[in-house]
């Protein structure tokens, strides 16, 4: 199995198990964690902390705005919030194709973009 290979298992795991989610949209996510490239194995790029304010700017400007096409407004910020809150403030591990996947998942216009 390919460390790609490996990098889904472990997020379709923790989808599952942590987050409870049952219904996993497996296209996406393989397109989400692939866009990404190589950051997914770095230990910290591969996170996301909701606890600082950088971070989330960067998802903000290079994700949702340059990646996505999205334009600048609170709103995107009360997505990103919502997407912190329903991957639980405890939870520390916040993986940043999953982030991301529930953030596309928002915006399902932007869904065909990784499928």
């Amino acid at each position: 199995m390919s460390k790609f290979d490996e990098a889904l298992e472990l997020y379709k795991k923790e989808m599952k198990g942590t987050l409870g989610m049952k219904n996993i949209d497996e296209d996406l996510l393989h397109g989400v964690t692939k866009a990404l490239g190589p950051s997914i194995y770095s230990d910290d790029s591969n996170k996301v902390s909701c606890s600082d304010p950088k971070e989330l700017d960067r998802v903000k400007k290079n994700f949702m705005i340059k990646k996505l096409g999205m334009d600048d407004s609170p709103s995107l910020d009360d997505h990103i919030k919502a997407v912190c809150q329903e991957m639980g403030s405890s939870n520390r591990k916040k993986y940043r194709a999953i982030f991301y996947y529930l953030i596309v998942q928002k915006f399902e216009s932007k869904r065909s973009m990784f499928v």
